[in-house]
C-alpha cells in the first residue's frame, strides 16, 4: 500500500475502497503510517468527505483496531450517552451517576478537549487520584458490581480513534462530519451497549452550529448505529451560551457535584434529565417521560445519585470526600469578580471565546502533548436576556496570576455582550428528537 497515493486520490474526489481503509488504519495504528501523512489524509477526508461505504469501512476498521467490552449472559441494559463537545458541558460527570442509580448499567468512555471544548476526561482528572485508565477487565467488573464506569480510551480500546482524536484536535480537521461520527461511534460500539443516546450540540458553540449539519451528523450516527444492532436516538441541544455557569475543569466538576446535589443551575438539570429520560426509555426501566422523570428527579432528591458518584470516586482511585466537599478539588492562585461594564440586557454570552479563554488561561492544550492546568477559567453567571446594572457582579474569572486575570477579564470584555434590548432569541435547550424514523421538533 503507498499511502501517498490514497490521499492523492482521496485529495482528488475519489474514494478508498473498505480494504484500503481497513489497511491504512490498521497501519497508522501500528505506527507504520506517520503522522503527517495521516495529518494529509484527514484534511482530504475533511475537504471531500466521505462515501456511506466509506464511512461503515472507517468505523469498522477503528473498531477493529482494538478489544471490546463484552457482557455477554449480562441482562442488565446498558446504555451510554455522547455529547458532540461545548463549552460548560459536564452533563457526563452528572448524568452517568444519576442513571446508574436508576438501574441501568452506563459503561461510559469518554475523551479529553477537543478544541475549543472541554472533555469529560480532564474534569474527572481534576479529582484527586481519579484513575480513568482502566483495562477492560476492571471496566467491565466495576459496571457489573455498580452499575458504571467512566474511562478513557486506553490501548485496549479503540486504539486507532485515540491517535486520531489527537491528531484531529492540532491539524484543524475537528469540524467533519464523517471523522465526528466514525470517532464517537466508533467507541460506543466497543462498549458492549444495548442502547445509546447522542447529545448533538447546535449553536455558535458547536463544533457544526448550523441546524442542518447538526440533522446530519446526528442521523449519521444514527445510521452506523442501527445498522450495527445498537438502536440510537440523538437530542440536539444549544451550544450558544455555555451550558450552566462553571466552565474549566474543576470548576465544572464542582458544578456537576453540587448538580448532583440537587444544587445545580435549572438549564444543566434540564439537559440532563432530557437526555437522562431518553436514556431509561432505552433500556426498557421506564416506559413514558413522565414517569423516567419523576425516577431521575427522586435519585436526585433521594441522594442516591450523588451517593453513586461517590462509590464511582472511590472505587477509580479517586478522593470520595469531594462529593460532600469538593473543596478538596485543586484551586486557583488568582480570583477576581468581573462587573457589568454598563446598565443593559445580556445579548450574548458566546462560548467560542470562553472555551478558547480556557485554553489561553492554560486549561486547556494547543498541542497533543501539552499538560493543561485544571483550576483555571470562568464562572458566568448570566445569561442571555439576563437584565444587568453597571457595576453589577457577571462572573469571575480563575487563573494562576494576576496576567491571567487580566487576560480572562479582555476574554470576559468580548465574550458577554450588552445591549440595549435582546437582539436575538437564544435557542431552546432542547430542540429536536432524532431517532431512525425521522426527526421531531419539540418547540
Amino acid at each position: 500500500m503507498i499511502i501517498g497515493l490514497l490521499i492523492e486520490r482521496k485529495r482528488d474526489g475519489g474514494a478508498l475502497s473498505p480494504e484500503e481503509w481497513s489497511a491504512v488504519i490498521a497501519e497508522y495504528t501500528a505506527n507504520q503510517v506517520p503522522d503527517y501523512q495521516m495529518s494529509a489524509l484527514l484534511m482530504a477526508v475533511f475537504m471531500r468527505g466521505l462515501e456511506r461505504q466509506e464511512l461503515a469501512a472507517l468505523t469498522d476498521a477503528m473498531l477493529a483496531s482494538g478489544d471490546r467490552l463484552s457482557f455477554d449472559g449480562w441482562a442488565t441494559p446498558r446504555i451510554d450517552k455522547h455529547s458532540t463537545g461545548g463549552v460548560g458541558d459536564k452533563v457526563s460527570l452528572v448524568l452517568a451517576p444519576l442513571v446508574a442509580a436508576c438501574g441501568v448499567a452506563v459503561p461510559m468512555m469518554s475523551g479529553r478537549g477537543l478544541g475549543h471544548t472541554g472533555g469529560t476526561l480532564d474534569k474527572l482528572e481534576a479529582i484527586p487520584g481519579f484513575r480513568t485508565n482502566l483495562s477492560l477487565a476492571e471496566a467491565k467488573a466495576q459496571v457489573q458490581k455498580m452499575g458504571c464506569a467512566l474511562i478513557g480510551q486506553t490501548t485496549e480500546i479503540v486504539p486507532a480513534d485515540r491517535k486520531l482524536y489527537a491528531l484531529r484536535d492540532v491539524t484543524a480537521t475537528i469540524e467533519s462530519i464523517p471523522l465526528i461520527a466514525a470517532s464517537i461511534m466508533s467507541k460506543k460500539l466497543a462498549e458492549g451497549l444495548t442502547g445509546l443516546v447522542l447529545d448533538v450540540k447546535r449553536g455558535s458553540g458547536a463544533f457544526l452550529p448550523e441546524l442542518d449539519r447538526g440533522l446530519e451528523l446526528a442521523k449519521t450516527m444514527i445510521a452506523l448505529g442501527e445498522d450495527r444492532g445498537c438502536p440510537t436516538v440523538a437530542l440536539l441541544t444549544a451550544m450558544d451560551r455555555p451550558l450552566g455557569r462553571a466552565c474549566g475543569n474543576v470548576l465544572e466538576t464542582e458544578e456537576a457535584i453540587l448538580t448532583l446535589r440537587g444544587e445545580g443551575p435549572a438549564d444543566l438539570l434540564e439537559v440532563t434529565y432530557a437526555l437522562g429520560i431518553e436514556m431509561l426509555l432505552a433500556a426498557g426501566v421506564e416506559r413514558n417521560t413522565k414517569k423516567a422523570r419523576k425516577k431521575l428527579e427522586t435519585a436526585i432528591d433521594s441522594g442516591l445519585a450523588a451517593e453513586k458518584f461517590e462509590q464511582i470516586i472511590e472505587a477509580q482511585g479517586g478522593n470520595p470526600q469531594t462529593v460532600e466537599d469538593p473543596s478538596v478539588l485543586p484551586q486557583a492562585q488568582a480570583v477576581e469578580v468581573y462587573s457589568a461594564p454598563r446598565t443593559g440586557v445580556v445579548q450574548r454570552v458566546e462560548p467560542r471565546t470562553i472555551g478558547r479563554a480556557i485554553i489561553a488561561l492554560g486549561g486547556g492544550r494547543r498541542t497533543v502533548d501539552d499538560v493543561i492546568d485544571p483550576t483555571v477559567g470562568f464562572v458566568i453567571t448570566v445569561k442571555p436576556a439576563d437584565k444587568v446594572l453597571e457595576g453589577e457582579p457577571i462572573a469571575s474569572v480563575f487563573a494562576k496570576d494576576a496576567d491571567g486575570i487580566q487576560a480572562g477579564f479582555a476574554a470576559l470584555d468580548q465574550a458577554i455582550v450588552i445591549g440595549d434590548k435582546l437582539a436575538e432569541k437564544p435557542l431552546p435547550l432542547v430542540s429536536h428528537r432524532v431517532t431512525r424514523a425521522g426527526v421531531e421538533a419539540l418547540r
